[in-house]
């Protein structure tokens, strides 16, 4: 395979002669492609072959302890100017950065392979899609991007002679001299792991890790630091964001976008199965939205994404049973316990394991101490594959977005649902989203986690300027703006009880959110926003006792009020780059708490 872009090849020949490789393959993102090189690391030791029977054509790796998940201190936004990354995100002169990392790339690949990997993120050629290229001489991320995106000739063809496409440099940064042994997990110690954004030239380089976003450079580092960058020049939104069909027993069609801090449900929600009658769910997107304004003036999005890049411990067929319906076959598993029937395993499954071999290879029974897959353990699945997938999910357009919902994880203070009185109050909401640094510690006067829009790792700049750009593109979509709600699956009573039940039962809300965009019930107005009337929320066949609902629908002002003193320290971090509109919003909060 080949490319007649010329700008391509020129980048593909310069990282050559820096990183110095044995050989260079072009990814062709077909199934004998993918095949070769499970075997190729199948046989070096770096992944075991499922059982065929139980999970067919999927495999198990385990990556090196030191290289387990995103490493947020070793991430950085390389602009040109520090106050332009801002200051929730690592900042380094880009000049200074490129010279250390030129040294450590070159001859990073010595006796390694080099790939170069065509992708597009989104269906190829559509008007919301992007190209990028991943250099990288690890297999593991070949077979991943396979999964993750679209990879091969047709990429490269829509690219054509003069198109634009993002480079990404990757490195396991594990140099082989001559005769030198590999090992099953190549990566670089902490201290030499840099995954750099550079977000003027649209430039991604990793070194030193081989997990995750660390390395399929098409997840974070492009679709949202990169890419949200392009979108605040472009005027476009690219989200930490589920895309989900909800369907009435009439046949209508809502479709929501919804932002959550890790550990709040999201790709529960995505894969959501209703409870109540008539009403149905289909799956866009788990992770992350690219959205567009239509000819119509409506926001279009599209998941950037071909498959799911899921934490396994905690999925299961009560808390997801379309993910694990998903995974069944074709997945790829990392850092998963192994059992003795050659399947894999992990905390939460609900299923018994007495013996397996643990994530890091040991021996493992329920009495070692010591959990047997790692908490940030991973799977890679087709998102085809998932029965509940939408037939628009890779429709080029994209589909229309009515409903923004932001959330986080609170025990107290923050009632089930609210709507935003317009969209700026909204943009105020998904600004202040926030989650419990401890999950059994009370609101009031402890220390929150502020996660605004889901964004707070994934912003390439700063996002005083990303809450500046909400507020654009609402100005922009006018009338069209989506309706915007916040929801709070985690609220606890006072004697540490789930008041809610969660899960599908989350429908329910899903569906008063959907009745108040088509105009077919009323709210009650309080201090933080609208919330529902007595008996407009659907609570057929479920059991909650009235003190409870009473409690989750309890708007506390004075737990409200203290929890601003919090949203304004939060705020006071970006200066005067905060949007007037923003502290506007805080100011009338302030007035209708009283």
């Amino acid at each position: 395979m080949s490319t007649k872009n010329k700008k391509l090849s020129a980048w593909v020949a310069e990282v050559e002669a820096m990183c110095q490789p044995d050989r260079v393959e072009w990814a062709d993102g077909t199934k004998a492609e993918y095949d070769r090189l499970m075997q190729l690391m199948v046989e070096g030791g770096m992944a075991t072959r499922l059982n065929d029977e139980l999970r067919p054509n999927s495999f198990l790796f385990r990556s090196d302890p030191s290289d387990v998940a995103r490493v947020e201190n070793r991430t950085y936004i390389a602009s040109r100017k520090q106050e332009d990354a801002g200051p929730t995100n690592n900042w380094i002169d880009p000049v200074e950065l490129k010279q250390t990392m030129t040294e450590l790339y070159t001859g990073c690949m010595k006796g390694r392979t080099m790939y170069v990997i065509p992708f597009s993120m989104g269906p190829i050629g559509s008007p919301i899609s992007k190209v990028g290229i991943e250099i990288t001489d690890s297999p593991y991320v070949v077979v991943n991007m396979h999964i993750m995106t679209r990879v091969g000739a047709q990429v490269l063809e829509h690219l054509g002679e003069d198109g634009e496409f993002i480079p990404c440099l990757h490195s396991v940064g594990a140099p082989l001299e001559e005769g030198q042994a590999d090992v099953p997990w190549p990566c670089a110690p902490i201290e030499q792991k840099y995954i750099a954004h550079f977000p003027e030239e649209n430039l991604i380089w990793s070194y030193g890790s081989g997990y995750g976003g660390n390395a399929l450079l098409g997840k974070k580092c492009l679709a949202l630091r990169i890419a949200s960058t392009m979108a605040r020049r472009e005027g476009w939104m690219a989200e930490h964001m589920l895309i989900l069909r909800l369907i009435s027993p009439e046949g209508r069609r809502f479709h929501l976008a919804a932002a959550f801090p890790s550990a709040c449900g999201k790709t529960n929600l995505a894969m959501l199965l209703p409870t109540i009658p008539g009403w149905k769910c289909e799956t866009i997107g788990d992770d992350i939205a690219w959205m567009k304004i239509g000819p119509d003036g409506r926001l279009y999005a599209i998941n950037p994404e071909a498959g799911f890049f899921g934490v396994a411990p905690g999925t299961s067929m009560n808390s997801n049973p379309m993910a694990m319906r998903t995974l069944e076959k074709n997945s790829i598993f990392t850092n998963c316990a192994l059992t003795d029937e050659g399947d894999v395993w992990w905390e939460g499954i609900e299923r018994p394991c007495d013996d397996a071999i643990d994530w890091k290879g040991n021996p493992w029974t329920p009495d070692s101490g010591a959990v047997a897959a790692h908490p940030n353990a991973r799977f890679t699945t087709p998102a085809a594959q998932c029965p509940v997938i939408c037939d628009d999910w890779e429709n080029p357009a994209g589909v229309p977005i009515d409903i923004f919902i932001f959330g986080g994880r609170r025990t107290r203070t923050v009632p089930l649902v609210t709507e935003a009185f317009d969209f700026d109050h909204g943009v105020f909401m998904g600004t202040m989203a926030a989650s419990e640094t401890t999950a059994a510690a009370l609101d009031v006067g402890q220390r929150l986690r502020r996660d605004p829009f889901a964004m707070l790792p994934f912003c390439g700049y700063n996002m005083a300027d990303y809450w500046a750009h909400w507020f654009a593109m609402g100005d922009r979509l006018g009338e069209h703006a989506p309706a915007v709600f916040y929801v709070n699956w985690f609220r606890t009573s006072r004697d540490g009880r789930w008041l809610w039940p969660g899960f599908r039962e989350n429908s329910r809300v899903l569906k008063w959110m959907c009745q108040r965009v088509a105009g077919e019930v009323d709210a009650r107005e309080t201090p933080i926003g609208n919330m529902p009337r007595d008996g407009d929320l659907d609570l057929s066949g479920l059991d909650i006792d009235p003190d409870d609902l009473a409690e989750l629908m309890e708007v506390d002002t004075a737990a409200f009020r203290a929890d601003i003193d919090d949203a304004e320290a939060f705020l006071a971090k970006f200066g005067d780059r905060v949007p007037a509109r923003l502290r506007d919003q805080l100011e009338a909060l302030k007035r209708r708490l009283g």
